[in-house]
């Protein structure tokens, strides 16, 4: 979020897969937001999904520089797995027990917030200065704006696509990168053929497997139908389901691991991101905290060297653009009755150059701080940062932006899709009746 996506999903799973190493108190304490004066004693609570050694290190070393120059202010954080994030800060929110500041992953999930008055307004804060913004980006920050309400401070944005062992590739002869979904057959074909695993898959998780819906989605529906559709949740433009037939027709060419459907995402190293890490699956189809993720896998816990990325194939028959990015676009939000002072500034500092840079090191995802961005070296890096120039759309993963309700049951429905549970009819059945109760 990572980001599901930000999910890394969302910074999404950016952090790794270690246990949480901090479990503490989830409420603001000191004085209430509306009475506290610079000065005054305040513990500022920060709930994140970085689970991982190094992304423990980055946010304690930011937490210790907010405190040196922040007289009697406290930050204590709860680093939380991210498949539990998003059900344990709802129950906080909705009890008014919820952090000051937390991880935001957007999109939908982001207006329910919003609609519920949960979110504190950070326009005019140290985190939406003229400076920052130019900097970051406007777009960046206009993903994160409702009604003219700066509701999070963004952080990244993390393109998805299909990262690849290079040496695998070239074991299974494999010369050219996929550029249809027809290239992309050919290439699992082969890849059987050398007895290699094509796609790793941790289906036990939901949103991995999701993951191949929304990408066929977003090719084969236009920018304008994806567009609509986050508004309306009018699932009737028949693109939707032709995603979840593509998604039926790549299941029927067996290219994941065996046992799929109880494969963890990230956790250890028989998890689908392990499966990469250790050579033992071509391919995974995650956002780009995939490396962060995949170093934390392997043997000696140092990057995979062969590690490759290329943009998710274009469908034949689809409407959408092939330059069109899928990716979180979250950030950081405070809830509706922290310190407006303290939020911003502690979001800036996240934020600035220095602490964009080290955020890249810990965590491998491409700095949204122009002046951070010499920093990249990686070859797959230097390509999203590419594509991301050149894309002609980038949408959030698709649970983030319907929202919680329905975005769970999509998730579901795509699962039960892999299971012949049900149909590509079905699952567009499925989650138009779950807008129809949103």
């Amino acid at each position: 979020m990572m980001t599901r996506r930000y999910r890394s999903r969302t910074l999404g799973v950016l952090a790794g897969t270690m246990a949480a190493a901090l479990a503490l108190s989830a409420c603001s304490t000191g004085p209430e937001a509306s009475d506290y004066k610079e000065g005054d004693p305040y513990t500022l609570t920060v709930w994140t999904n970085f689970t991982g050694e190094a992304g423990l290190a980055w946010f304690d070393s930011v937490a210790k520089e907010f405190e040196a120059s922040h007289e009697n202010v406290t930050v204590k954080a709860q680093h939380i797995q991210n498949e539990e994030l998003d059900g344990k800060l709802q129950t906080a929110l909705n009890s008014g027990d919820a952090p000051s500041i937390f991880m935001q992953r957007g999109g939908g999930k982001m207006r329910d917030m919003a609609k519920a008055n949960q979110l504190l307004d950070l326009t005019g804060s140290a985190v939406d200065s003229p400076e920052l913004r130019e900097k970051l980006g406007d777009v960046s920050y206009q993903a994160l704006t409702i009604d003219g309400k700066l509701l999070a401070a963004p952080q990244l944005v993390q393109p998805g696509g299909i990262w690849y062992s290079k040496d695998l590739f070239k074991t299974a002869g494999i010369t050219e990168i996929p550029k249809t979904v027809d290239e992309l057959a050919g290439a699992i074909d082969k890849l059987k053929g050398a007895g290699i695993t094509p796609i790793a898959l941790g289906g036990k998780d939901a949103w991995p497997a999701a993951h191949w819906y929304y990408f066929f989605a977003l090719r084969e529906c236009s920018t304008d139908t994806l567009e609509a559709t986050n508004n309306s949740l009018d699932f009737s433009n028949p693109c939707y389901e032709k995603a979840a037939k593509d998604v039926v027709d790549l299941a029927a060419l067996k290219p994941f691991n065996e046992g799929f459907l109880n494969t963890s995402a990230q956790q250890g190293a028989s998890s689908s991101a392990g499966l990469l890490a250790n050579h033992k699956a071509a391919m995974e189809l995650m956002g780009n905290w995939e490396p962060g993720v995949v170093k934390d896998l392997t043997p000696n816990k140092e990057p995979l060297p062969d590690l490759g990325w290329f943009p998710f194939p274009q469908v034949a028959s689809g409407q959408g653009d092939a330059k069109a990015l899928m990716g979180g676009k979250g950030g950081f939000s405070c809830s509706a009755g922290a310190p407006k002072k303290l939020c911003g500034e502690f979001l800036a500092l996240m934020n600035s150059e220095k602490n964009q840079e080290s955020f890249y090191t810990a965590f491998g995802s491409i700095p949204l701080h122009a002046d951070a961005q010499d920093v990249v070296k990686n070859d797959y890096d230097k390509q999203m940062i590419d594509a991301l120039n050149e894309a002609t759309y980038v949408s959030n993963f698709l649970d983030t932006n319907y929202g919680q309700k329905v975005g769970t049951v999509l998730n579901q429905a795509v699962i039960e899709l892999l299971t012949g549970k049900t149909t590509p009819a079905g699952l567009v059945k499925a989650i138009t009746e779950a807008a129809d109760r949103n």
